[in-house]
């Protein structure tokens, strides 16, 4: 086992608000290569509506095009009830996900712009995802603004941790943290990341930074100095929230996968993952967007 676990979020996230849609084909191909770097955990598709998340109306096609691969899980996101009903109909008909993540925001104002409901109905919401899942997929539950909320303001560590309890309750033990905004630091980082893992010692806590203010690789390597070992990234710094939202304005991806786990290797902590691979695989993500990314080491060399 690496040190390490990544999961690789381009194919998902970091193609969520891409004005442009890309063909099913070429999100195949590089789920396909980000599997042979090494990446035992990949964001393949979301079940969101094709009405409010155009990008993936292909879900199914590219959950068809990639063959399930012994020690790789591939993630969907799952918004809603009715989504979770594709995923299991997707897995009935021969190729669903190995993993589906549930969402809650921590702060009443976010799931009001966010979800366009309240918390308590969001819940009842992952409560009954929960239960048509019934163990057909690893679960993974993500908490947003869990440091700051753009509407309410700081997030008290206490709603996390309450938060991350209500999905343990459920049976979701896999428990994604994202700092929404990126406003988060490393101090916060650290006090939070073990709260939540003194709280809840049989869960895994999985560290999601958004790079708003150039600080998302600062705080993933805080909770890795405190004892988190599950990070989400995204090639080339893609992704993020939605720029339609009010607090979207200027640069919202997540941490750079390239950059992160060339600053991984050289602390010594293992990824697993094959790096020269890696970084043509980030030169390839610019390829299908056609622009430049945020990563500095993919035009390094092999000395990065």
């Amino acid at each position: 086992m690496p040190d390490v676990i990544l999961c690789e979020c381009f194919c998902r996230d970091g193609l969520q608000h891409e004005p442009g849609t890309i063909p099913a084909a070429d999100k195949a191909a590089m789920v396909n290569r980000l599997a042979e770097i090494g990446f035992p955990r990949i964001e393949i598709t979301s079940f969101s509506h094709p009405k409010h998340v155009p990008q993936f109306a292909d879900a199914d096609e590219v959950l068809a095009a990639v063959p399930p691969r012994p020690g790789v899980l591939f993630k969907a996101t799952c918004p809603n009830p009715a989504a979770v009903k594709r995923a299991l109909a997707a897995k009935a008909a021969g190729r669903g996900p190995e993993e589906i993540s549930f969402l809650v925001s921590a702060s009443e104002g976010h799931t009001n712009k966010n979800l366009r409901r309240t918390r308590a109905e969001q819940w009842a919401n992952v409560e009954e995802m929960a239960r048509l899942a019934n163990g057909e997929f690893v679960g993974v539950g993500t908490i947003s603004v869990a440091f700051d909320c753009p509407f309410d303001g700081p997030t008290p560590e206490e709603r996390v941790e309450e938060d991350a309890r209500h999905f343990a309750s459920l049976g979701i033990n896999r428990i994604a943290i994202g700092d929404t905004v990126g406003s988060a630091t490393p101090p916060r980082v650290k006090s939070l990341m073990r709260r939540l893992q003194s709280a809840l010692p049989d869960a895994t806590i999985i560290a999601h930074f958004h790079d708003s203010r150039g600080t998302g690789t600062a705080n993933a390597v805080a909770a890795l100095e405190a004892g988190i070992t599950y990070f989400d990234t995204a090639l080339g710094g893609t992704g993020g929230h939605p720029a339609g939202i009010a607090y979207g304005e200027g640069f919202t991806g997540n941490v750079c996968t390239e950059d992160f786990c060339t600053l991984l290797e050289a602390m010594g902590v293992d990824t697993g993952l094959d790096m020269g691979a890696l970084m043509q695989a980030g030169r390839a993500a610019e390829a299908l967007l056609g622009r430049t990314l945020h990563s500095r080491t993919v035009r390094m060399g092999e000395s990065a």
